[in-house]
């Protein structure tokens, strides 16, 4: 029986988290970004559970203390994984399901997206987590190649959706050309076609264009980042970015119904540097979907579009202005693992 990538919406066991910590660079927003985790975990623990990954006993107990003393530990199990950093999106699982609900999980090579940061304590996450007693593993396969979960999407019906600025950047496979990395996701995870957008990026993103920031399957067709200032620096990419979804079909050969998302205003660190605030980087759970705001007028905005786009779902509102501080969002700091995989 065929194992393959399913669409984020495919029933879920649980959501992944990597718990932040002093050794981070989270360390000088440490309160904040402890206080998002835990407004995550008590919204995803509404539907269903969460793992937490840990860097040490003193980390786990702590949280296991918080996270208790708010009555959301009984959905919640957490296991020591020493970490550099804590985007579960990118050093997490890719697990991919068959016809009979069994499943299969992938590991690839994390590198920390090109070498730009320490990952040797991320790309062992996975090592750590399959060993955990409430973890049903059926499956394993180390996969000896960089990929980072926050890079493909896949629709569940045999496309997946990728950004070329990133899975041909040199800085992670740079032995292969772009025919023998598709024809490697093709094998890895049995899809029939890879929708490579050529545009598309946005300012204080450092992935290389994750598609996780930009495009984002739905079951109703693709959401998208929109731009409508021409004088904004990403402005033609995403003009580009959006014919080419326009132009794209799928495995079936059909077009694809899009939702165009608004872009907040630009927001800036201390430093005057831009940061990467998307609307496209929401988290869907069984029965809901997490958007990241900012505090910004286009937040309504984009949770009406995500609506629209998932009309059986709750649309719960994360801000997220604390998290795009180290230049992520909210999808960036999950990982969704199917039903099967974890009991609690």
């Amino acid at each position: 029986m065929t194992y393959k990538l399913p669409a984020e919406w495919h029933e879920q066991s649980a959501i992944q988290l990597t718990w932040p910590h002093a050794k981070t660079d989270w360390q000088p927003w440490l309160a904040e970004i402890e206080s998002t985790y835990v407004d995550i975990v008590n919204a995803i623990t509404q539907f269903q559970p969460v793992v937490i990954a840990c860097h040490d006993i003193s980390v786990e107990q702590a949280v296991n203390d918080r996270l208790s003393s708010l009555g959301a530990s009984k959905m919640v199990k957490t296991f020591i994984a020493p970490c550099n950093d804590t985007w579960a999106r990118d050093h997490g699982p890719i697990t991919l399901v068959n016809e009979a609900g069994e499943t299969k999980v992938l590991d690839f090579t994390f590198n920390a997206w090109g070498a730009k940061y320490d990952a040797n304590l991320d790309d062992q996450i996975n090592l750590h987590l399959i060993q955990q007693p409430f973890v049903n593993l059926q499956q394993y396969q180390n996969v000896d190649f960089v990929l980072e979960g926050g890079s493909i999407e896949s629709d569940g019906r045999g496309s997946l959706l990728t950004t070329e600025i990133c899975l041909l950047n040199k800085n992670r496979n740079d032995q292969l050309s772009k025919q023998q990395i598709e024809d490697a996701l093709k094998e890895v995870f049995h899809i029939e076609k890879v929708i490579w957008l050529s545009q598309g990026h946005l300012p204080g993103d450092d992935t290389d264009a994750h598609i996780d920031t930009l495009a984002r399957f739905t079951p109703k067709g693709i959401t998208y980042v929109t731009c409508d200032d021409p004088t904004a620096d990403a402005y033609s990419a995403l003009k580009t970015m959006e014919q080419e979804l326009k132009d794209a079909t799928d495995a079936q050969g059909k077009s694809y119904t899009l939702f165009p998302l608004p872009s907040p205003k630009p927001i800036y660190n201390d430093e005057g540097e831009p940061l990467p605030a998307t609307y496209a980087n929401f988290l869907i759970i069984n029965g809901a979907v997490l958007v990241p705001t900012y505090g910004d007028n286009q937040d309504q905005v984009a949770m009406d579009v995500i609506q629209s786009a998932f009309p059986e779902h709750k649309i719960i509102a994360i801000n997220c202005r604390t998290v795009i501080e180290q230049y992520g969002s909210l999808h960036c700091l999950t990982m969704q693992l199917p039903k099967g995989l974890i009991h609690v």
